[in-house]
Parts: structure tokens; sequence; C-alpha cells
């Protein structure tokens, strides 16, 4: 259980109680378009130190806990969507939120086994312990700003040690972004399904940046490889984006790679949407053969 340091937030922040029953997945579209986490399973202290234009990110982790996971991601994901619902309902927010580890790892379609509470808080540790610094939304492209993806958390345990529930609190970078409606995009919840760090890399990148655009986009791979903030070789990244072409696991869209002036690229285009899955996914029902 993380240790919550003195002089708390906790008392300057009203609580946020998690709103239960179906809501629809919203990611930040920040954390959508920059390398903020690690992509790999096993654990790792390499600092990302990305710098584009004028843009910068520094991640840096702990040997303790290793560096925040995009699989750790889906915890933010889960605050973003509740902080948007209430929002959008006219309903007070804050960055104190307390909910229970069934409502978190049932929205993120995990199990709700004990291993599974013990991985969302191994992902609360390494979440909290994760600091990033980075130019973005910053008025003046010199000032730092610093944080971690949690600045605090503690479960809440009935006499005979059994958890009650979760509060924790998010920080003010991640907050502001959510609570700017523009900030924000809807993802497919079958997003959760995928099990490859890249994969769910890329579906956030291109959701954030091909939209429903009906000409799709595209990216030089160095770029993406750049932008991926992974340790691997562009060689051994071009391999694995091939073979998530072959797979075409992205729900909602089709994936090709194309040659330009010798160089390759990734285009991605939306996939026209039958209004009965929609539906179907909308409720956290697969269509039939799509399971």
């Amino acid at each position: 259980m993380a240790v919550i340091r003195s002089g708390s937030e906790r008392a300057q922040l009203d609580l946020f109680r998690s709103i239960p029953g179906d809501i629809a997945p919203r990611d930040a579209q920040d954390l959508m378009a920059w390398p903020f986490f690690s992509l790999a399973k096993s654990k790792r202290v390499t600092p990302i130190d990305f710098r584009m234009g004028d843009t910068w990110i520094v991640v840096e982790a702990t040997p303790e806990h290793g560096m925040a996971t995009i699989w750790d991601a889906d915890v933010l994901i889960w605050a973003a969507s509740q902080i948007v619902e209430a929002r959008d309902a006219g309903r007070p927010t804050s960055r104190l939120m307390a909910t229970t580890p069934h409502e978190i790892l049932t929205f993120i379609g995990r199990g709700t086994g004990r291993d599974n509470y013990d991985r969302l808080k191994a992902a609360l540790d390494r979440l909290q312990s994760t600091t990033v610094a980075t130019s973005i939304r910053q008025p003046l492209q010199r000032r730092r700003h610093r944080f971690s993806w949690i600045n605090e958390w503690k479960e809440r345990l009935d006499s005979d040690g059994r958890p009650l529930g979760i509060e924790m609190i998010v920080p003010d970078w991640f907050f502001a972004g959510v609570m700017d409606q523009a900030l924000v995009l809807t993802i497919d919840r079958a997003y959760f399904e995928l099990t490859g760090g890249i994969e769910r890399w890329l579906y956030r990148i291109v959701r954030k940046h091909g939209g429903r655009q009906l000409g799709g986009w595209s990216f030089d791979l160095a770029h993406l490889h750049l932008k991926s903030g992974v340790l691997s070789p562009l060689k051994r990244f071009s391999f694995e984006l091939r073979g998530i072409v072959r797979r075409q696991p992205l729900p909602g869209y089709r994936l090709s790679l194309e040659t330009e002036f010798g160089r390759q690229r990734l285009r991605f285009v939306p996939i026209p949407e039958d209004s009965f899955d929609v539906a179907m996914r909308r409720v956290g029902l697969a269509p039939v053969g799509k399971r």
C-alpha cells in the first residue's frame, strides 16, 4: 500500500465517488499522442527522453517499481472516463477519486480475482512512482511541469483486512487536460483486449490522428519509432509493425504499409461502422463472429 505523504492534498479536495454502470471509455489526447509509458511487459527503468520541436518529455522510473506501462494507463483511462461522465452530466468533479478495485478491473476488462487485485495495486505503485516532466500545455516552453500519474493513493480495509475500496489523487496536469472537452476522445472498448504494448500504443495514436477521416492518415515509420519511446532499434520496431499489419488487430481501422520516396509509411483508414456493432460494443458485448 502506498504511504500518504505528509501535508497531504486530501484535506483540500472534495471526494469524488465513482459513477456505477456502463460508461464510455475516454482517453486523454495528450497521452495518446506522445511517449509517456513503457510498452514493454518487462520492468523498464531506462528513462524516456523525447524531443520534437518545442515538445519535450522526460519520464523517469524507480528501480523498485519500474516505469508505468501502457497497461497501467488503463487506470487513467478509467479516471478520465469517470471525470468526463460527471462533467458532461453537470456533476461536481475532483482530483480525489474513490472507487473499488472491482469497478476499475471490470471497466478495463480484467478479472476480479485476488491476483488481478494485486496487479492493480502494483500498477498504482508504478503510476505513483513514475515521474514526468514535460513542456506540453505549458504557455512558456522553458517552463518545466513535473508530476506523477497519481499523486497519492491508499486502500481502505475492513476489520478483517478485506479491501473496501481505493482512493487516489490524480495530478492537476492530467485533470486539466481531461476537463478540456477538446482534449478527450472516446475509444473503442475492444482496446482493452489488445495484448501487445505496441498494438495498444498504435491504436491510441491512430485514434488520435486518424479519427474518422475517410482518407485516413499516414506516418513515416522512423517518425513512429521516435514517438513510441521504445528501446528496441528501428529494424525491430518495423518488424513488429509489419506483424501488426498482417494481423489487423486494431478495432475500427485498416492498416497498410506503403513506400514513398524510398521510405516506408504506415497508413490507416477507418473501417465503416455497422450501427448494430456499435450498439453492441456500447453495452460491452462483441458482435457475433467478432469475439
